[in-house]
């Protein structure tokens, strides 16, 4: 009797518990940020169908072909539904081909085959997207890693067409009839080899009725063709009328061969959609349930599992996995298939700043292989990674590749040899390469001659200075921390120079030319010219390194947080300076009227966590939840600019949890103001970091006290290593600042000058 008894009482405990756990993908709209254009972006997202970080995702198209904004949300016809890779608007797509259901007759012109719907009639999860357009097509489409499941559902009694769009540039495919299947490659992007494919399959689930190939510059169709290759070329297929098509595919950049072993391996075991979706919805559960939050609202939620499931897109895996279960890639670099991991598709000048340091948190084991994958980046093209899409581009300014291994090693990730990272470092600090400005280094001669990057001769000069100086103090933690005194020594010189771009008669960083004259009519207000997407509001606090230094130029603490202060009291008025034009970051600036705070934008983003170096630590705590709740929700017009391959995704993640990462290279994460009552994060260790909020509410924001594992815990940070020991971090909040908590030496995060 009693074993019985135990055993119902079990499993009643066992049903309540799994209905109190929520099904965290419910939370995530992956519509949020899709309200973007040219003039204005709320993210400049798509609906990504994919799974955690994987090697291909899947969109609706909105957009022609080649057009950078994919998906806008006030659009309402969509052209096809996408394999795609792009990282932001601002960059074309590679490998990408697309497929189109369409009812009664044949159109392959992208654009009179669109068909009208309704975000009503729209569903969009990580796991699954399902829209019916107005002709009562309806289109369902659930991910896995290396491709999609996708089914058609073609009105009763209607013809029933499918078109594949070869995209931009060469393409080629082969329908077999008989096999119900279509195969081919797809050549489009930038940077890659001469040669280089990206092979896919599709396999259909009915007969193939009819077929033909066609190619898209003119829209030229060959009937019962079943082999094109060149320019734009693509296919269609006839299935019966009114059918329901179940449709797998799975892309290779290393061979046919392998397509059809990822679709086997990923999709063979598949008899329905609904198994792809479940399986993706369980991926997607695990991961999201790295951090699970409690006691905020369901809105909050939302945009918490919002901002995580971008925040976990980028770096893609750019790998593939062998008949025999090993890992290995076509390196975008040489060309050449290598054995181990790759990836790509990330910024390092938007990421470095909490993206991979929210990674080196909850995605460790995949961060362990990262730094192991820019080593072999390095040795394949002679240069470290710094916006990777999917070769090297070189876009935006610094060398922030030694930002992440200075971050990793300092955190105790170590699948790299940092000799053989700081040779490669020392080798962009000393060098320009052949791409963009952040390949190499631009002006290095005269920023080791004169300590800083001369303007005009360099455009965002200014900016390059601020972020080198960062960028040689994690070259010279690196070389500390593994006891290299060569690299110590010579970076050690360079990690001071951003004092020599400080003009203490306007106290802001300013331009300089060669000969040492600051730039003339200074503006404060005016984007651009010496600065990098913004203006000296926004770069004066690129210090990331030393934020005491910074403190000490301007005139100690008092003058600091006035500073800070003044920020969000200026006037939110714009002087385009040298874009001869408002650009969308200066509209979101504006719009966000939080006078000349620019959150849609990186330079700024650390910027409200350094009153925790200057003795107002509740003024970080308050300015962290008031950007949080007014400037992200989980809707189509959820950022406040451009959200930047996870950058600014991650800036929510990690603020939601009350920490941010003002120094990547120290091992620290600086508080602010959690957004829940209670935080788990569930670390890949198996041991568990909670994070109680006590009183947390929209009015109490403030950290009254705290305690570390029951002891009285003073400090303004808190250490990677005691977050991955596991414990619990309790915080009592209340709706008045503790002006007296905080304020000692030792409670100040790391600075050089400390």
């Amino acid at each position: 009797m009693k074993s019985k008894f135990t055993f119902f009482t079990l499993l009643l405990l066992g049903q309540t518990v799994l209905a109190q756990q929520k099904d965290l993908v419910s939370y995530v709209n992956t519509l949020q940020g899709t309200n973007s254009k040219h003039e204005l972006t709320r993210g400049n997202t798509y609906p990504t169908t994919a799974l955690p970080f994987g090697m291909h995702t899947w969109t609706p198209q909105t957009g022609k072909n080649g057009d950078g904004w994919k998906y806008q949300y006030f659009l309402d016809k969509i052209r096809g539904f996408q394999q795609a890779h792009q990282c932001s608007s601002w960059t074309r797509d590679y490998a990408v081909f697309s497929l189109m259901p369409m009812i009664d007759n044949l159109v392959v012109d992208e654009n009179k085959r669109e068909a009208k719907f309704s975000h009503a009639n729209e569903i969009a999860k990580p796991n699954y997207y399902k829209v019916k357009f107005d002709n009562q097509i309806t289109t369902e489409i659930s991910p896995s890693e290396r491709g999609a499941h996708l089914r058609f559902s073609y009105p009763s009694g209607k013809k029933s067409f499918l078109v594949l769009d070869g995209y931009t540039r060469i393409s080629g495919v082969k329908i077999y009839p008989k096999e119900n299947k279509i195969t081919g490659w797809v050549n489009n992007g930038e940077g890659f080899k001469a040669g280089w494919k990206s092979y896919f399959v599709i396999q259909f689930d009915q007969p193939i009725k009819a077929y033909g190939t066609w190619e898209n510059k003119q829209n030229t169709v060959s009937a019962d063709s079943t082999v094109a290759e060149g320019r734009g070329k693509g296919a269609y297929i006839e299935f019966k009328a009114g059918v329901k098509v179940q449709v797998k595919t799975a892309s290779s950049y290393i061979s046919a061969e392998q397509a059809e072993l990822n679709l086997k391996r990923e999709l063979g075991a598949d008899k329905s959609l609904e198994q792809t979706k479940a399986k993706a919805a369980a991926v997607w559960n695990k991961s999201l349930g790295k951090v699970q939050v409690e006691g905020g609202t369901e809105e909050d939620k939302a945009t918490f599992y919002s901002c995580f499931f971008r925040a976990s897109l980028f770096s893609r895996k750019f790998y593939e996995i062998d008949k025999d279960g090993k890992p290995y890639y076509f390196s975008p670099y040489d060309g050449k298939v290598h054995e181990g991991h790759m990836f790509t598709d990330t910024g390092f000048w938007d990421t470095f700043r909490a993206q991979f340091p929210l990674n080196s948190l909850v995605q460790t084991e995949m961060h362990s292989q990262y730094m192991q994958a820019m080593i072999d980046a390095y040795k394949q093209c002679g240069w470290l990674p710094s916006w990777s899409f999917p070769s090297e581009a070189g876009s935006m300014i610094g060398n922030h590749a030694i930002s992440l291994f200075a971050d990793a090693w300092a955190k105790g990730i170590r699948t790299f040899d940092p000799k053989e990272a700081l040779d490669a470092y020392y080798h962009e600090a000393t060098n320009k390469g052949p791409w963009g400005p952040a390949n190499g280094r631009d002006g290095w001669k005269e920023y080791y001659q004169l300590g800083y990057v001369p303007y005009p001769k360099y455009r965002e000069a200014t900016a390059k200075t601020l972020e080198y100086a960062y960028d040689d103090w994690c070259a010279y933690q690196l070389a500390k921390m593994t006891g290299n005194k060569y690299y110590m020594d010579i970076f050690e010189r360079q990690m001071y120079n951003y004092k020599n771009v400080y003009d203490p008669g306007t106290r802001f960083m300013r331009g300089k030319d060669l000969n040492g004259a600051w730039t003339k009519n200074f503006d404060p207000v005016e984007w651009g010219g010496p600065f990098t997407e913004g203006n000296a509001w926004h770069w004066q606090w690129s210090v990331f390194q030393d934020t005491k230094g910074l403190i000490n130029l301007m005139g100690g603490d008092q003058n600091f947080t006035a500073k800070l202060d003044s920020v969000f009291t200026e006037p939110n008025k714009v002087n385009v300076g040298s874009y001869g034009g408002m650009i969308h970051e200066m509209t979101e600036m504006v719009m966000a009227n939080m006078g000349q705070y620019a959150h849609g934008n990186q330079p700024i983003q650390h910027m409200v966590y350094l009153y925790n170096y200057a003795g107002q630590p509740w003024k970080a705590q308050y300015h962290s939840r008031n950007v949080m709740s007014k400037l992200y929700d989980a809707t189509e017009n959820g950022y406040p600019g451009d959200e930047d391959q996870g950058q600014t995704s991650s800036w929510y993640v990690l603020s939601a949890m009350g920490l941010y990462s003002v120094t990547p290279g120290t091992g620290e994460y600086v508080f602010g103001s959690p957004m829940f009552k209670k935080i788990t994060i569930n670390l890949e260790n198996n041991n568990k970091f909670v994070i109680e909020a006590n009183n947390n509410s929209k009015e109490n924001v403030y950290i009254s006290t705290a305690s570390l594992n029951g002891q009285s815990y003073s400090k303004n940070f808190i250490t990677h290593a005691d977050i991955i020991k596991g414990g619990t971090l309790k915080l009592e909040m209340s709706n008045k600042p503790n002006t007296k908590r905080g304020l000692a030496d030792d409670d100040k995060p790391f600075s050089l000058s400390k």
